[in-house]
């Protein structure tokens, strides 16, 4: 029996191998064609951190995210990326590259991301970014871009995020975004650089998501008016762009670097600017007040002829025929947004979009929509009622006054013996009235007398809640000797807050 077994097992090794060849259906191994000294997991790619001189030759055609930073590149040759047909997103920061070059992106049309942060680059060319027609975000912060070509983001249609903070340019054209379209761009840094003069005309008709996402804080703005009273605007609107960054938002008073003062803090170099400056510089938007399940439709009322209409909805999508990907907004043939069922959801701003020659960046018209929920009809047959019934009871009590009034010499009525002819209504004792029962020996001072004084036992006091349940009640405090016929000398402390609700407050006797 222990032969067979021993059998068994020879059998097992000369199948599966020791070390052998067959050892490789088995056993796991890294991938052939990953570089030397690269980290490679399954669609991953990193050679970061290596120092790198060159891109390695072989690179894995499955490579769906690769990872150069923090080496030491200095040029791509062209069509360096044709094997990585799959490639989504590239990370090149941290590198010395000083250009790129035309054909350095050919054949990457499917990438999202591409990271150029930290290197040296210091112009953009019209043909650098080539290629890149699906590129959704692209960083060139941290660089010495002086300048950059007029068409410098040409093809880039799906660029939603561009981040060229921390260079050194001194110009930036708003008119046409150096050959960007403002369609589906929302994030645009150009902080710490050195911009100075802005075409404040170009800068208001920027598309309102634009403006929320445009951070121009950290430059050396000059001290405009209509510069200020536009940013001033852009502050009060709640723009996170300009909020969120308020004291990094400089202007130089006079043409020296020393003049730089806080637009939002040192309001005494615009006090002499007129808010007739910025007049007419925004088109406000349109306030519509819609009421929850009835239907909207807004229109795109172009000045010129439009090719083509779009919407961005208030959750920041871009809305073209026919509608919203969750069906509850159409955009018809003539460019028109239809809401057949308004909701919560569908309030926000509303900004139509116009493609057109004639047409300045796209932008026509902004929708500002405040969704109410319906109010309830009042019920006119309880409100009539229950007047009718105050009238009567009202009615009856006047009457009863005026044929019955009280007997003003009766001291107690009873149902049988009573001292008045006319009717008289029960009176108790006064405040400080005494039974008539009462011994005489008691007092001699009489009831009636103004000056008696509450009994030094008794005290009539307001109960006084803790500090954090006072809700600004007013505490009264009664002294032993309070006069009760005189009441000058009642103190009140007053809570924190309204002493509104004083009256609402019991009387206890201790």
């Amino acid at each position: 029996m222990v032969w067979l077994v021993l059998l068994g097992a020879l059998l097992c090794l000369s199948r599966v191998g020791v070390g052998g060849p067959g050892a490789e259906g088995f056993l796991p191994s890294g991938p052939r064609d990953c570089p030397y000294r690269c980290v490679c997991a399954a669609d991953l790619l990193s050679c970061a951190g290596l120092g790198l001189q060159d891109v390695p030759a072989a690179l894995p055609a499955a490579t769906t995210d690769l990872d150069l930073s923090h080496n030491a590149l200095q040029r791509l040759r062209p069509g360096w990326l044709t094997p990585l047909s799959r490639l989504r997103a590239l990370r090149l920061g941290h590198n010395e590259l000083d250009a790129l070059g035309r054909g350095v992106f050919t054949n990457a049309s499917g990438l999202r991301l591409l990271d150029l942060s930290s290197n040296a680059l210091r112009a953009l060319g019209r043909h650098d970014l080539e290629g890149l027609g699906a590129l959704e975000r692209l960083l060139l912060f941290n660089n010495r871009l002086a300048h950059l070509d007029e068409l410098a983001f040409r093809g880039l249609g799906a660029l939603s995020r561009l981040y060229l903070g921390c260079n050194q340019l001194s110009s930036f054209s708003f008119d046409h975004l150096h050959g960007l379209g403002a369609t589906h761009l929302r994030t645009l840094d150009l902080s710490s650089n050195r911009l100075g003069r802005i075409p404040v005309a170009a800068l208001a008709a920027l598309p309102a998501f634009l403006k929320n996402g445009l951070y121009l804080h950290n430059n050396p703005l000059a001290c405009d008016c209509r510069l200020y009273h536009l940013l001033q605007r852009w502050l009060q609107r709640g723009l996170s762009a300009v909020s969120d960054f308020a004291p990094q938002y400089m202007c130089l008073a006079f043409r020296v670097p020393t003049s730089r003062v806080r637009f939002f803090e040192h309001s005494r170099v615009f006090e002499n600017c007129s808010a007739r400056a910025a007049g007419g510089l925004e088109r406000p938007e349109e306030q519509l007040h819609v009421q929850m399940g009835r239907p909207l439709t807004l229109r795109c009322n172009t000045s010129a002829p439009a090719v083509r209409i779009a919407w961005v909805s208030p959750k920041q999508e871009l809305l073209m025929a026919p509608g919203s990907r969750d069906g509850s907004i159409a955009v018809l043939a003539d460019g028109s947004l239809a809401i057949s069922n308004v909701q919560p959801r569908h309030e926000g701003l509303f900004v139509c979009l116009a493609a057109g020659p004639r047409l300045h960046h796209n932008q026509t018209h902004e929708y500002n929509v405040s969704v109410h929920s319906p109010r309830p009809e009042p019920e006119a047959f309880n409100t009539g009622f229950t007047t009718l019934l105050g009238c009567a009871v009202g009615l009856v009590l006047v009457l009863l006054y005026v044929f019955a009034p009280p007997c003003p010499g009766c001291r107690r009525c009873y149902r049988r013996t009573c001292t008045c002819r006319r009717l008289c209504w029960p009176r108790g004792p006064g405040p400080l009235q005494e039974p008539s029962a009462r011994p005489s020996g008691l007092g001699t001072t009489p009831p009636d007398v103004p000056s008696r004084k509450a009994s030094v036992h008794k005290h009539v006091v307001f109960l006084e809640p803790g500090r954090r349940g006072l809700n600004g009640r007013v505490q009264l405090a009664v002294a032993e000797d309070f006069d009760l016929y005189n009441p000058v000398g009642l103190r009140l402390h007053a809570g924190s807050e309204s002493a509104s609700s004083t009256g609402s407050e019991a009387l206890v006797m201790t």
